[in-house]
């Protein structure tokens, strides 16, 4: 849909909404993929519908594959390559249960009226998004920012002795703030 890539092998489109963006934690995977040639960075983007995106335990941050609640959500695109993909693929826990990527329609952020173009995200797994919106008292925003990353804890400083799907079901068990 009119976007050129620099890399011929990077041809998966990927949204990244949180800890992937530039300036959070997890960054620094996206930045080794592109010293790589397995990622290119192509701008930022907005989803063209609205959905929720909360955060979980730990300021972890979720986009709930609820189209049409919450807000229109901005993040980065990135393509990557098949190798990059499955990276990222490992980093959202796909396998685990964590997340799931699906896909999802996005504009050039401040320019709704260019056509929107296919990309795919990483969406709470189905099995907890219900109970994740509730605990965030149906309230998402529109831009995972420093304020909401605020008291994020990264994986390695998080208490190992329960598997993150534990996390999540203690997070959404408990009352909100």
């Amino acid at each position: 849909m009119g976007v050129e890539f620099e890399n011929s092998n990077c041809t998966n489109l990927i949204f990244t909404y949180g800890t992937l963006k530039r300036g959070f934690a997890n960054h620094v995977l996206l930045q080794d993929l592109m010293r790589t040639g397995d990622a290119v960075f192509k701008g930022t983007y907005s989803t063209l519908e609205k959905y929720p995106l909360v955060c979980g335990p730990y300021r972890v941050p979720f986009l709930l594959n609820m189209a049409g609640s919450g807000l229109r959500v901005t993040g980065e695109l990135y393509a990557v390559s098949a190798r990059g993909l499955d990276r990222l693929d490992e980093l959202e826990g796909t396998s685990r249960g964590h997340y799931e990527r699906r896909p999802i329609h996005l504009t050039p952020a401040g320019e709704e009226e260019l056509l929107p173009c296919a990309a795919q995200a990483y969406y709470a797994q189905k099995s907890y998004e219900e109970e994740m919106w509730k605990r965030n008292g149906r309230k998402g925003f529109a831009v995972y920012s420093e304020k909401e990353a605020k008291g994020y804890v990264k994986r390695k400083d998080r208490p190992q002795n329960l598997s993150f799907l534990d996390h999540i079901r203690i997070f959404i068990s408990s009352p909100s703030d």
